[in-house]
């Protein structure tokens, strides 16, 4: 099974799934269930576009970074805001707490997903498209990614279910290269063998 004491963090694009599989993911795993967004919103006692309207981009993308740092959840499944790769630092703490899943999901697909721009309080410049944010934060995505689960055109069961199967697999090989590099009379056998 997947390791109990690491948390699940999901990073990809707005309408990618990361809240709703995030919840599902977190009842099959037996994890608590945080939402980075909800605790902007909570801390900040205003929706996002509000932060977004008043204070600009940077501001929410500052916020989040200053959430996300003060945030400590272990066995948590974490949901994070779509701009959280924009700070190293955010991005350095969550992957120290947990395995990071990249949600993947093809440009159309998440233009069909995603029709609420105007409010929905996405960290980007105002005359950026979705087209050009997306662009702009794939290689971000990928750069922190443990894991990428394609997802596009997959039900958010089955999302679940590649991301608990590509983890256990990951889980396997580790335990198999840990009993390899603790196991010294393997490291005589093979140097013997040379």
């Amino acid at each position: 099974m997947v390791d109990k004491k690491a948390s699940i963090v999901l990073i990809g694009m707005p309408g990618a799934g990361k809240s709703t599989v995030g919840v599902m993911l977190a009842k099959l795993t037996c994890r608590s269930f945080v939402d980075t967004d909800v605790l902007i919103q909570s801390s900040q006692g205003r929706p996002l576009q509000d932060i977004v309207d008043r204070e600009g981009y940077l501001a929410l993308r500052a916020i989040e970074e200053q959430v996300i740092l003060q945030f400590d959840c272990r066995n948590c499944v974490i949901a994070t805001g779509g701009s959280a790769v924009y700070s190293p630092a955010a991005m350095a703490h969550l992957k120290q707490r947990g395995i990071v899943v990249f949600l993947d999901a093809d440009l159309s697909v998440l233009e069909a997903r995603v029709s609420d721009l105007d409010t929905r309080g996405l960290a980007k410049r105002p005359d950026q498209s979705f087209r050009q944010l997306f662009e702009e934060r794939a290689p971000l995505y990928a750069k922190y990614a443990d894991v990428t689960i394609t997802c596009g055109h997959l039900t958010h069961e089955e999302v679940c279910a590649r991301i608990i199967e590509e983890l256990e697999e990951g889980h396997r090989r580790d335990a198999c290269v840990q009993r390899r590099t603790l196991n010294p009379l393997e490291k005589a056998d093979e140097s013997r063998r040379r």
